[in-house]
């Protein structure tokens, strides 16, 4: 008598694949917030990078103003602050009139605001403004902030860092 096999039947059931499938949509949905949350955070960490920089080296371009100053090597003006005019000030680098043999120089580049949605640069101020103002003076670079108006991770504005 012949015998009768059924084959074998491999694959997935339609019950198995809509399971499989609602799974991958659940993990995906778990995910991806996650990773949003990554990227902002690291572009929270560039920022504070950036700010840390900049501002070291409109304090250190200021001091050497002072020790210049100090040691006679310019003479102050009645109107300076010791701050430099423009952000390229601290690429350019400076002398303090024979107290370095060279240009000392602050900065490589400027960093970029990681936060710049419409290339609008670092909002500006100068010493003679207030402490939280948007206009910039002018006169010197006393302070740089982000131009963003969005909202840190930690719920405080980006602009007030």
């Amino acid at each position: 008598m012949p015998s009768f096999r059924l084959p074998n039947k491999s694959g997935l059931t339609l019950i198995e694949l809509v399971i499989a499938i609602a799974l991958m949509g659940i993990l995906a949905a778990v995910v991806i917030p996650m990773a949003e949350v990554t990227v902002t955070r690291t572009k929270e960490l560039e920022l504070r990078r950036a700010l840390r920089q900049v501002r070291t080296a409109i304090d250190e371009y200021h001091k050497d103003y002072q020790e210049a100053v100090t040691q006679k090597k310019i003479f102050a003006t009645v109107d300076a602050t010791g701050y430099p005019e423009e952000l390229e000030k601290l690429i350019e680098g400076n002398d303090w009139g024979g107290m370095y043999s060279f240009k000392k120089k602050y900065l490589r580049r400027i960093p970029a605001d990681p936060f710049d949605k419409y290339d609008d640069g670092w909002g500006l101020r100068s010493y003679s403004d207030e402490p939280d103002t948007t206009v910039w003076g002018g006169n010197d670079i006393y302070d740089i902030y982000t131009q963003s108006d969005d909202i840190a991770l930690d719920g405080s504005y980006y602009r007030d860092w």
